[in-house]
């Protein structure tokens, strides 16, 4: 195709003139301070990569790993992360900065935040290692807790959440929704960093799951395919515009299942030791030691 036609050479000018106009671009303009960087997406590839091959050895990478080489391998990687991890931090903490940031100071807090982070490391296995138990003990299909780490999708949502939680608690800004967000693509599952979930979660299938910002799951809860723990409504300031950072998702108490395609709304409470059976919708707290079906609705 001749690009120097002269059809085209106007409509480049064009669209060039229109889209540099700052009527055009001013909202939608991320504009870049001096040694800062933006966050890339190839790199936290990378950490979530590496956050699982520490996590479960032997099953991410390209390396055989044997018990004598656990130690080396460990360190390897976690070098490895700890650098991506610092130059990724910092990035998420300049995206967030004010126009008179101080470079040195930011360096110095993602440094000490990667510290945090790295020692978290352990807490982080022992949490995957009882959602993978739970997720193999709630399935009767999986042959081995083995196949749960290396196949099922949940896990790999539910290893993104507990990094990006982590990062979010340590007040690192637009990484850990990145983190989410990429297990989001990969598994068709939606969990917000910001939501607090217990030890023990299981997601059986999982497609369409979605779990809002402010839900509080407890300890030893399932959840299957297609369930929503969303917001009933967005209330809004005196400007029309939503109120941000308020409870308005769900509260699931411990020993709670809920079944396919239930849609749980707005800040209610699931008490523990319930059942929620398939393709319901619930806007109101149901009570400890229930089981609620689509007759509830009636």
């Amino acid at each position: 195709m001749n690009t120097n036609s002269k059809s085209i050479r106007t409509a480049i000018s064009q669209a060039i003139e229109q889209l540099a106009n700052k009527d055009s671009y001013s909202q939608m303009i991320h504009t870049h301070s001096v040694n800062c960087q933006m966050p890339s997406t190839k790199r936290l590839r990378q950490v979530v990569s590496l956050c699982r091959e520490i996590v479960f050895p032997g099953y991410f990478g390209d390396i055989d790993i044997t018990p004598e080489s656990v130690l080396f391998h460990s360190g390897v990687n976690i070098e490895k992360l700890a650098d991506l991890i610092s130059d990724e931090i910092y990035a998420g903490l300049c995206f967030t900065a004010e126009d008179d940031l101080d470079v040195e100071t930011l360096k110095t807090k993602a440094e000490e935040i990667t510290a945090s982070f790295i020692s978290q490391l352990p807490e982080l296995r022992r949490l995957l290692k009882g959602d993978v138990v739970a997720m193999y003990n709630g399935d009767p299909a999986a042959l081995s807790t083995s196949e749960v780490i290396f196949a099922y999708p949940a896990i790999k949502a539910i290893s993104n959440y507990r990094i990006a939680h982590a990062l979010h608690l340590l007040n690192v800004p637009i990484i850990p929704r990145v983190i989410s967000e990429m297990a989001h693509s990969e598994t068709g599952i939606d969990i917000h960093p910001e939501a607090s979930i217990g030890e023990q979660f299981a997601i059986d299938h999982g497609t369409g799951v979605v779990i809002g910002a402010t839900c509080i799951i407890g300890n030893n809860v399932k959840l299957y395919q297609g369930v929503t723990l969303g917001a009933k409504s967005f209330p809004l300031d005196e400007e029309g515009n939503p109120i941000k950072g308020i409870p308005r998702h769900p509260i699931i108490e411990d020993n709670v299942i809920i079944y396919a395609q239930a849609t749980i709304l707005g800040r209610v409470t699931i008490g523990h030791d319930t059942t929620i059976g398939g393709n319901v919708w619930i806007t109101k707290d149901v009570p400890p030691h229930s089981v609620y079906t689509q007759k509830n609705e009636k």
